[in-house]
């Protein structure tokens, strides 16, 4: 797997997820075998089922989480320069057509979230914002169309 880079934040709450899993849902979904086994024959009982296959769900989710943290690399906000846009920064932009201003932080692929305004670097309008400074214009292709953004302001 290749290097994931993270913030302290992003990390932290892949480590909270994973804890959560193991220690929460793990135990919960072996209680509810172990429950579903007591009932008797195994080959028509849908409870049993349905809790092994939960149980796979759970366990290839600890092991991506594993995988992804034993990969991470943390990004030093310190040493991010607001003068651009680019991974880590919070970039207020406004569509030219509508005058509609939003506010986004450029974060990874794993930390994106659109209700906290975290844009993945990889969309089509974080690539196209990449590198533009304040004032700037970016004409972003957008599955409505293309749209043209201006920088309002970047802040780390």
């Amino acid at each position: 797997m290749a290097t994931i880079y993270m913030t302290k934040e992003g990390q932290q709450k892949k480590l909270d997820e994973l804890n959560h899993l193991e220690n929460v849902e793990r135990p919960r979904i072996i209680q509810q075998i172990a429950e579903a086994r007591d009932k008797g024959d195994l080959s028509e009982n849908a409870e049993y089922d349905a809790a092994k296959e939960e149980q796979g769900m759970i366990e290839s989710k600890i092991a991506e989480l594993k995988s992804m943290l034993a990969n991470v690399r943390i990004i030093d906000e310190s040493k991010i320069k607001s003068d651009s846009v680019q991974l880590l920064t919070t970039v207020t932009i406004r569509n030219t057509k509508n005058q509609q201003q939003m506010t986004y932080t450029i974060v990874s692929e794993n930390e994106a979230n659109l209700k906290e305004h975290k844009l993945s670097i990889t969309t089509p309008v974080a690539k196209g914002l990449l590198g533009k400074k304040k004032g700037e214009k970016a004409v972003i292709k957008l599955p409505v169309g293309e749209q043209e953004f201006e920088v309002v302001d970047i802040t780390v």
